[in-house]
């Protein structure tokens, strides 16, 4: 069974996001489902703040234009960043996504050099969590880079996923996105492990050079979305 380390850029993302296995980064989204926009002109729906970023930002641009505590509101702890990564993952299942190809860092992150994460917990409930990921490239390159294992995903609803010795089965639900940006994905995951089922959201959107994911609970996901993204296009 071949693990690619884009491969592992997605299954990272599952097995710590929804499970907290030790060692995976969870810097990483994998959402399934991909649906293209029209111009925002002729998009009623899209947030009017979502202006198209045009320019790639750096790593500094990108972390100014993350959500933060005082966005967020009352009740809101910032998550200390885990940068670990490990080699013993294993998709077994999903032939598509065992012949991913790339060069993901080891620590599990999508296959682009600038990018900036932020996670948050709310006060009150260990399952309460919010992840909000920002990525910038030329337009062509986000594109085609998170299509690739999109579409990989989309094709193996049910599968699993083996972290060290733990056996993970996943699954995911395409759902309906929000009608915001020029791309957009959103499915809910659901991981199971030792008689114990977790379930995260993620919702990305692509503008311009700019992709978001928001990932967590599906309640703060929601409630999230529209704000991350009117900062991610326009931090001012």
């Amino acid at each position: 069974m071949h693990r690619s380390s884009t491969t592992t850029a997605a299954l990272c993302l599952t097995a710590v996001a929804l499970l907290a296995l030790p060692a995976c980064s969870s810097s990483a989204p994998s959402p399934v489902s991909v649906t293209s926009a029209p111009a925002r002109s002729a998009d009623p729906e899209a947030a009017p703040n979502d202006a198209q970023p045009t320019e790639v930002l750096t790593p500094d641009q990108l972390r100014e234009r993350l959500l933060d505590e005082t966005d967020l509101g009352q009740g809101y702890t910032r998550k200390p960043e885990r940068n670990s990564g490990r080699d013993d993952v294993t998709v077994i299942g999903c032939p598509a996504l065992e012949k991913l190809g790339g060069n993901a860092a080891a620590g599990g992150s999508l296959d682009f050099p600038n990018r900036a994460k932020a996670a948050f917990t709310y006060t009150g409930s260990a399952d309460s969590e919010v992840t909000e990921e920002l990525y910038s490239d030329t337009e062509t390159r986000l594109s085609s880079g998170t299509k690739r294992i999109f579409d990989a995903m989309v094709s193996c609803p049910v599968y699993q996923v083996v972290v060290g010795s733990t056996p993970v089965k996943m699954a995911t639900q395409k759902l309906t996105a929000p009608a915001l940006g020029d791309e957009r994905w959103s499915q809910l995951l659901t991981a199971t492990a030792g008689g114990r089922s977790s379930i995260v959201k993620q919702t990305a959107v692509r503008t311009g050079t700019v992709l978001m994911v928001v990932s967590g609970s599906p309640g703060l996901v929601d409630t999230y979305v529209d704000k991350a993204l009117a900062k991610a296009v326009s931090p001012s």
